[in-house]
């Protein structure tokens, strides 16, 4: 391996002389996607059933990637068609494995998670995005620890899990999981789970809606009497989390409830009343519309942007912000620092902007 890695640093050395002024990477890329440094891209080296509708992707990134968390997540972009599809799947994988893990269940009508998990076989080429995500232990983790898993929810809580099962055993010896979903075989991550608590001392607490039916605030008072005195990590259907907001609003600390949500909740156009927006390096200037992207407003006025996922996730249409401020139109989040980098496709105005772009 340090050979063919010094034999490619060579090659990269040489087209660097050969290719300018065109970058290195740029050829480099295409000679081989996986030598890009603009558009990471990784390699499927394993494909491990979860379950009859879940599958977890081993990959094997090209270039050093960037270290994550425990409970964040990262963006697969899949070429259909000929066309680049992007979704975001929680890293199931430690952060010290040199491989990468997601978990996909595949969605009734999903284009992407029906692919990846039923239809993409080992070798296949993905594009990868950076790790991104809050959804993560503080540090000093937690003494006293109760997660909630249901369906698909389980995967960002699964590498968490994992990762305290292999540098922080003891941390787990008293912290509850409670893992739903319909039927024991839906279980994702159900013997391996299993293993984890047997070896850690982690109770682990099935609810099987099909027999049970689903988790509700009392349900969840039975089976975790303490939970108000646990910091708590959540990860589900949009109902369930709406139930245990209301139980930790109602009679917990608001403040020890952690959640994650796969489909965030849209932001009010009445945080993003739009402006107008000026392209400095192409002199176009838009209108953008309450509500609108960034990105959908200058194409919208005849500007030709950098894109790629318009989802958040590449980075390939970042411009930096000269003037005025911007909302994340997924977080509510607002930046208004001048010179910093912001993604076009998923911030929207808020007043008058000026985008280098």
């Amino acid at each position: 391996m340090g050979a063919l890695a010094a034999i490619s640093r060579r090659v990269r050395d040489v087209a660097g002389l050969l290719t300018q002024p065109i970058l290195p990477d740029d050829v480099l890329g295409t000679i081989n996607p996986l030598w890009s440094r603009s558009e990471p891209h990784a390699r499927i080296v394993e494909l491990r059933r979860e379950t009859p509708d879940t599958t977890t992707l081993v990959l094997r990134p090209g270039r050093r990637r960037p270290r994550h968390v425990p409970g964040q997540f990262v963006g697969i972009g899949l070429q259909i068609d000929g066309v680049w599809h992007w979704r975001t799947y929680s890293i199931t994988s430690r952060p010290d494995d040199p491989h990468l893990a997601v978990t996909v269940t595949a969605v009734p009508g999903g284009l992407v998670s029906g692919r990846l998990a039923h239809a993409t076989p080992v070798g296949t080429l993905v594009r990868i995005g950076p790790p991104s995500g809050e959804f993560v232990l503080p540090d000093p983790p937690p003494e006293q620890l109760l997660m909630v898993g249901a369906g698909s929810g389980i995967t960002p809580i699964m590498g968490i899990v994992q990762d305290l099962a292999a540098r922080r055993p003891e941390l787990l010896d008293g912290a509850v999981l409670v893992h739903a979903d319909r039927t024991e075989r839906d279980l994702i991550f159900g013997a391996e789970l299993r293993r984890i608590s047997a070896a850690t001392g982690m109770r682990l607490v099935p609810w099987l809606s099909a027999r049970a039916g689903r988790l509700s605030a009392e349900a969840l008072t039975d089976a975790v009497p303490d939970w108000a005195a646990r910091l708590t990590y959540a990860c589900g259907p949009a109902g369930l989390l709406d139930t245990l907001t209301e139980l930790w609003e109602r009679s917990g600390d608001p403040e020890s409830l952690r959640i994650e949500r796969f489909v965030p909740p849209p932001v009010s156009a009445e945080g993003v009343p739009g402006g107008r927006v000026r392209f400095t390096v192409s002199g176009i200037t838009a209108e953008a519309a309450p509500g609108q992207g960034l990105m959908a407003a200058g194409e919208a006025a005849g500007a030709l942007l950098p894109s790629g996922c318009r989802m958040g996730i590449c980075h390939t249409c970042v411009g930096v912000l000269r003037s005025g401020a911007v909302r994340d139109l997924r977080t509510g989040d607002l930046h208004d620092t001048p010179d910093q980098y912001v993604r076009t496709c998923v911030n929207g105005a808020v007043g008058d902007v000026e985008i280098e772009l």
